[in-house]
């Protein structure tokens, strides 16, 4: 191996801090040329030197690991030999004091104990890292960009972030990494090895980092509080995140439309209304989906059993979230409060349409046949069928196909008596679906609140409204494509051309001078 001669720097600087080592006064005058550690004497930087040019390392004859010194292939010798060995799992360790702090695993015994949390450890090193979070100490800081760390091992995992030097590389995969321990972690991917088992319930992690969080859901352990409100987390990301609520900042923005989130995770989600990408496919229908809860949420409609059952109306879900929803049929419960209107809402998601439909004017979802603007995505796939003539429904007792989900309803009704009608308990009037019967029971109520401006005439819809405030306009905006006759209303150039033409494709907007069906 090609190593490269390094000059060794000899200063001597009594009067300087750097000089001096934290747990002694011993003046340390060699200092390293690439990491600027110091030592008390030119034998040590010696050897300190080896680390940065691998010279005369010593190499395991059994595994081809390499060491700096012979103390240190001497004990990891003992791996191979077995002398330190574990005869509750059979690890072998390199030391004895390194098998006696392992076996403290099994035992459960720690000995050094937090006087401030009074959290416990199985080794004092361990206690002394954990003080630095009470105290806020980060004796560890990089050269280069002076940011500090509570441990070494920190430090030096973060300085290979300016070197970019990635020397661990998958056998399996090719895949490089800046350390051997992110290496071991990787590898298990490949393996399917699990080594960290729960007591509790036997379930298996790849990292001792996931049991630890998974045992507190076990003990109920909540160690990060909210400053703000008291509320407390597993995990210390979730706190990091929680606190974004109080503070409102949003660091991720979206390149294309510029909407911002509190988490990376919301971003990739909300990216892939752009790009239309669905990665979550179901095995059994093929539906695809774009976040993983959508998908095991549609496999509970291929299981047969339903556990979450109504205990009013019997009526069965496969989600307790569908059941709870489900209940406030029967309470009344509206929990979600609009702040502008004050009409309350069963569903959230039912608050998040009222408020895009009523409270807000955007529309940014455009036709791409007509250039018409849409206030949701599912107003715009029903108005592309008039474009494309999709027919998506389809009646299973014949070969009739319809546009809307209501002309396949009405048509089960009359034609084969399937299903059932909704009538209304003041006419007798019968409907073929409960949205029908909610509009006409405006039609009994005294209180029409849409008013034109133009007559004192009322009506119990915006919709009707709209559609009568044409009377007094004398704006024609459709035209027939045979003819060229001018019409206010759509049903009526509708009923002009199924007179004019069999061809339905002439219907022509003079907002939009498109082809229309």
């Amino acid at each position: 191996m090609e190593v490269k001669s390094q000059t060794l720097e000899v200063k001597i600087a009594a009067h300087n801090d750097i000089t001096k080592h934290t747990r002694d006064d011993k003046p340390r005058a060699y200092s390293c040329t690439v990491c600027h550690k110091r030592f008390t004497t030119k034998g040590n930087l010696m050897r300190h030197r080896a680390l940065h040019t691998g010279e005369n390392w010593y190499s395991c004859t059994q595994c081809e690991k390499r060491f700096p010194s012979p103390g240190q292939l001497t004990e990891h010798l003992n791996i191979h030999s077995s002398k330190y060995k574990c005869t509750e799992c059979g690890k072998c360790c390199m030391s004895r004091h390194e098998l006696a702090v392992h076996r403290r695993s099994h035992t459960g015994e720690k000995l050094s104990e937090c006087s401030v949390c009074g959290k416990q450890f199985t080794q004092s090193t361990n206690l002394v890292k954990h003080r630095r979070i009470h105290s806020g100490e980060k004796p560890f800081g990089c050269t280069v960009c002076n940011k500090r760390f509570t441990q070494k091992a920190h430090l030096i995992q973060h300085i290979t972030i300016h070197s970019g030097e990635k020397p661990f590389e998958c056998t399996v995969c090719s895949k490089q990494f800046s350390s051997s321990a992110n290496l071991v972690k990787h590898s298990r991917i490949h393996s399917g090895e699990k080594p960290f088992e729960c007591t509790v319930c036997n379930k298996r992690f790849t990292r001792s980092a996931h049991l630890v969080q998974h045992s507190r859901i076990h003990s109920g352990q909540k160690p990060f509080e909210c400053t703000v409100c008291q509320k407390r987390f597993t995990q210390k990301p979730h706190l990091v995140l929680h606190s974004r609520i109080h503070s409102g900042e949003k660091p991720f923005e979206c390149t294309v439309c510029k909407k911002r989130f509190a988490s990376s995770g919301s971003l990739v989600k909300h990216s892939r209304i752009h790009s239309g990408e669905k990665p979550f496919e179901c095995a059994v229908c093929h539906k695809r989906f774009t976040q993983k809860s959508n998908l095991v949420s549609h496999r509970s409609i291929h299981s047969v059993e339903k556990a979450f059952r109504c205990h009013v109306c019997d009526k069965a879900f496969n989600h307790l979230s569908c059941l709870k929803t489900h209940i406030r049929v029967h309470t009344g419960e509206k929990p979600y409060k609009c702040l502008l209107c004050d009409k309350r809402f069963s569903q959230s998601s039912n608050l998040q349409q009222h408020q895009r439909y009523v409270h807000s004017n955007g529309r940014p979802y455009h036709c791409p046949y007509c250039g018409k603007q849409f206030k949701t995505d599912i107003h715009l796939r029903c108005h592309v069928r008039i474009h494309t003539d999709a027919k998506p429904y389809s009646c299973r007792r014949c070969s009739d196909r319809f546009r809307w989900l209501d002309q396949l309803k009405t048509h089960l009704l009359k034609s084969h008596n399937e299903g059932t009608w909704f009538t209304c308990d003041i006419c007798e009037k019968k409907l073929s679906s409960n949205g029908q019967l909610k509009l006409h029971l405006l039609q009994h109520k005294p209180i029409k609140p849409y008013v034109c401006c133009e007559c004192p005439k009322r009506f119990c819809t915006a919709a009707a409204l709209k559609s009568h405030q044409l009377v007094h306009s004398s704006l024609q905006q459709l035209c027939c494509g045979k003819c060229g006759e001018y019409f206010k209303h759509k049903h009526s150039v509708v009923r002009h051309f199924e007179r004019c033409s069999n061809d339905r494709l002439g219907i022509i907007s003079l907002f939009n001078p498109h082809i229309c069906k």
